[in-house]
């Protein structure tokens, strides 16, 4: 295998063994629903179906990016897909720079392709890899997998605390422009568990995205990660140098707060994302979508019916969300009542955020 092969396999038995979530919330724990003791539906007549990029799906959540370039790839995503055309909703590829490095590996890529046409597949490739050739990369990315959408991951935190990491993140946001402006796909930028501010959002939505996946800081920390790496590499150094970055980033809630209420575009939450109710309170903040990986990668390590499982249970527990709260679609979950308390009521004052209500 070479490098980038023995990163990806080294990365998924880490997060199959180690400790590597985040010591930090989501915050989504100061959100409170209010509870509607009168709500008059019925759980029967509950829709959570709702769209992104004008397709109509499921529900408001996508398997998102995990693996590929190394064998056991082709089973994890061959499974995801199953579950994801099953169950009607969109699924973002892993990074596929290793495929574009050496095409022997497109197969574990292209395994979801192969599952069906009909399933609506984000391509996947970090902004580094886009600099020197943005337009071409892109159309690479896009008709590996004839993806729907092309995702373009930021991930500074992960190469900084990587071993031999990229740190030359110049010309990275005109390739971003380049890439807009050249492909027939909608793009998708999104973090990889360190969050988006509105700063960033800002320049983003300038530049004519036409969706941000905030991914917050809550759930899988990429730089833990890469810190169990370099343990087992016994670069003693360099992982003195990054351990104290183990937990940096914008919990996920008070990322999607700072993003929705600067931008028009299609917000997208992940990070950390565990349950059915994670799902509403982040459709209630005013996500559009939200986003999964973790939790997917243990249960298709099984088999399809263990992922399709998972769907139905975080599904059903956005319904039972969706009674308490009195709406009976996704639209009107949009609208409920909640309040806002402790640390991400303190981080909405400090950074003069205004919250959007109904």
């Amino acid at each position: 295998m070479n490098d980038i092969s023995n990163r990806k396999l080294d990365h998924i038995k880490i997060v199959l063994s180690a400790d590597i979530e985040y010591n930090i919330s989501t915050l989504f724990e100061d959100v409170i629903l209010i509870h509607n003791s009168l709500p008059e539906i019925s759980l029967e007549e509950i829709d959570t179906k709702t769209t992104l990029f004008g397709k109509v799906f499921d529900m408001p959540l996508l398997i998102d990016s995990m693996t590929g370039g190394i064998k056991i790839a082709e089973k994890i995503n061959r499974n995801l897909a199953e579950a994801a055309l099953e169950a009607n909703i969109p699924l973002s590829c892993g990074s596929q720079r290793a495929a574009i490095e050496n095409p022997k590996l497109i197969k574990t890529y292209r395994v979801i392709r192969e599952v069906s046409k009909d399933i609506f597949l984000i391509g996947n490739i970090g902004v580094q890899q886009l600099v020197k050739n943005p337009k071409e990369i892109a159309d690479e990315v896009i008709s590996m997998i004839e993806a729907d959408a092309l995702a373009i991951h930021l991930n500074p935190l992960q190469e900084a605390t990587q071993f031999k990491g990229d740190l030359n993140f110049k010309n990275c946001y005109q390739a971003i422009s380049e890439v807009v402006n050249s492909v027939d796909v909608p793009v998708i930028v999104k973090e990889t568990g360190a969050g988006i501010s509105r700063e960033v959002a800002m320049r983003l939505e300038k530049v004519g995205i036409s969706a941000i996946n905030i991914s917050g800081a809550g759930g899988t920390s990429w730089s833990a990660v890469e810190i169990e790496r370099l343990k087992s590499l016994s670069e003693n150094y360099q992982l003195e140098v990054a351990k104290v970055f183990r937990d940096w980033g914008i919990p996920t809630a008070a990322s999607l707060l700072e993003v929705v209420s600067t931008v028009k575009i299609p917000v997208i939450a992940s990070g950390g994302i565990r349950s059915g109710l994670d799902i509403a309170k982040s459709i209630v903040l005013g996500a559009q979508f939200t986003g999964i990986a973790k939790p997917f990668l243990l249960k298709a390590l099984m088999n399809r019916d263990e992922v399709i499982k998972y769907i139905n249970i975080l599904k059903d527990q956005l319904k039972i969300t969706m009674l308490l709260t009195g709406a009976k679609s996704i639209d009107q979950l949009r609208n409920v009542n909640y309040v806002i308390v402790g640390r991400l009521r303190e981080w909405v004052l400090e950074r003069g955020i205004k919250v959007k209500r109904k």
